[in-house]
């Protein structure tokens, strides 16, 4: 029988500062309690502090979180971390479901399918993979990538997925036969974000050189927009593979997200978060900049968006844009993805915590 360890409840905060202590006790059956102590002893150059424990404890590893993603009906989470495990919790509380093992090294992106019981996730082995929610098991592994995969999209219900690596490849995968539908796009830089959107009927994707194949579903009249490390900002047609806009920022491209048919985010590692038009995509509708800290993640929300960035700031802009709520509580760690379902906003931060906001009315 596991014996119960008890630790100090902010414990997580406690640990971030030097020479911050935490206490924790373990009480093993028949036998007396244990008593300790966990010690800061400084923060790593990647933000993860350096724990040792007092006599009779171990600190084996530190993980962080890379990501995480609520189901369509708000019941479950997933968040994947640098072990190369992720979990499925409640939303409501975050209890534990299940773990999900399999891939090596860090899965950088994880997010659930429409269906809310099928995950995908990418890793730094260049695996791509297909999860049951239900089970904990790997339904589907694709090979192919010859980099880290660094996100994902998702197509429709479905059916086709997209993944973005540090190879510098696009690629387009059939879920029901587990196999590579064609590299969409191959830019010789990393991309750090993808994001699939219906086009407005204004714009023009082009027409595929090839017959698509009947593998693919539902990628017509979409729009691949792609964050690239060699600051570009690249949008193509998903069907067509044709350009559609190619737009040159401050600094590289961390992530991307559509709002409308027609308008689009991406924020940059110099703190940019640029807004444009497909229709006229030349200058930007406008650049905000609240931080020179580097923007992680993007994502459409109610009549405006959610950012987030690499010194904890984490806000929500509504009502053309002018507008300001902010998230509080990562205190200057930072906050990797955000996650959204009515009212509730989740986050993940390098301090390894989900944090759950309830917002009133807005």
């Amino acid at each position: 029988m596991a014996a119960p360890l008890r630790i100090q409840s902010d414990w997580a905060q406690a640990l971030r500062k030097d020479e911050g202590e935490a206490w924790l006790s373990c009480h093993p059956p028949g036998k007396p309690t244990l008593y300790g102590s966990l010690t800061c002893q400084g923060i790593g150059q990647d933000g993860i502090p350096e724990v040792t424990a007092s006599e009779g404890f171990i600190v084996n590893e530190i993980n962080k979180i890379t990501c995480l993603d609520i189901s369509s009906g708000g019941g479950l989470g997933v968040s994947s971390s640098t072990d190369g495990s992720m979990k499925i919790w409640q939303a409501s509380n975050g209890e534990l479901r299940r773990v999900l093992e399999g891939h090596v090294f860090d899965v950088n992106c994880c997010r659930f399918f429409p269906s809310g019981l099928v995950v995908l996730s990418g890793g730094m082995d260049a695996q791509l993979k297909i999860w049951s929610a239900e089970d904990a098991s790997c339904v589907v592994t694709f090979k192919g990538h010859k980099g880290g995969i660094l996100d994902t999209a998702i197509v429709d219900r479905g059916r086709n997925v997209v993944s973005g690596s540090r190879d510098g490849t696009v690629r387009l995968w059939d879920c029901g036969r587990s196999a590579c539908l064609g590299v969409i796009a191959d830019c010789g830089s990393s991309i750090n974000g993808v994001a699939v959107g219906a086009a407005d009927n204004s714009i023009n994707l082009g027409s595929p050189e090839q017959t698509p194949s009947e593998r693919e579903v539902g990628t017509e009249s979409k729009m691949l927009l792609l964050a690239r490390e060699d600051k570009k900002l690249q949008c193509l047609g998903l069907q067509s593979r044709q350009p559609v806009f190619l737009f040159v920022g401050s600094d590289a491209f961390n992530c991307c997200t559509f709002l409308s048919g027609f308008l689009l985010l991406a924020g940059t590692q110099d703190g940019n978060i640029y807004q444009l038009d497909v229709r006229s995509p030349r200058a930007p509708v406008q650049v905000i900049h609240r931080s020179g800290a580097p923007v992680l993640s993007l994502l459409n929300f109610r009549d405006g968006f959610i950012a987030s960035q690499g010194d904890g700031s984490c806000f929500i802009v509504q009502q053309d844009l002018d507008y300001l709520i902010e998230l509080t509580g990562a205190d200057c760690d930072p906050v990797f993805k955000v996650a959204t379902w009515e009212k509730q906003i989740y986050t993940c931060c390098r301090d390894g915590l989900v944090r759950r906001y309830q917002l009133s009315d807005l």
